[in-house]
């Protein structure tokens, strides 16, 4: 049984995610099908600059503690992660409007699974706790972060 959240972004298909991932998608829009050539709408450097991330992040002290941990723009880009990121679609992902409901219902599910876990596992031997509570861990920080990163994404992609 699959659960569906609609997402509350505009649902128009994206060529730059068609570009990504390599494959020609067809979008089903009002019972007919067509070919998606309509181009992204979000603009996430201008939503970057308007939700003041970068001020927000520099006055939490993120930059320095990052720099401290030997994160600079500098070895950033000796590492290539821009690059990797890109290659493994962060960005379109970040503006296809169907990733809020997708992590949305990924941190529903995680959620809901952790509990239901511990509830099936039993209790007899001492590896059967320990299982209950790393599952339960792992569902608990995964459902959190996914919640997070679906409301992180749903903003960056609001248009006004």
């Amino acid at each position: 049984m699959a659960i569906f959240v609609p997402s509350m972004a505009t649902q128009k298909p994206l060529t730059s995610a068609i570009k990504t991932f390599g494959y020609t998608k067809a979008a089903t829009m009002m019972g007919a099908t067509k070919k998606s050539k309509t181009k992204s709408n979000i603009k996430l450097l201008t939503n970057v600059e308007k939700l003041r991330l970068l001020t927000k992040a520099e006055k939490a002290g993120l930059l320095s503690a990052a720099e401290k941990a030997g994160f600079s723009l500098s070895s950033i880009e000796k590492l290539g992660l821009l690059s990797k990121a890109e290659e493994l679609g962060v960005l379109s992902a970040a503006t296809d409007p169907s990733t809020p409901s997708a992590l949305l219902t990924l941190s529903l599910a995680l959620l809901g699974l952790g509990p239901l876990l511990v509830f099936l596992v039993p209790e007899e031997y001492p590896w059967e706790i320990g299982l209950q509570v790393v599952v339960a861990l792992v569902c608990v920080v995964g459902g959190s972060a996914a919640f997070a990163a679906s409301n992180f994404v749903s903003n960056l992609q609001k248009s006004s």
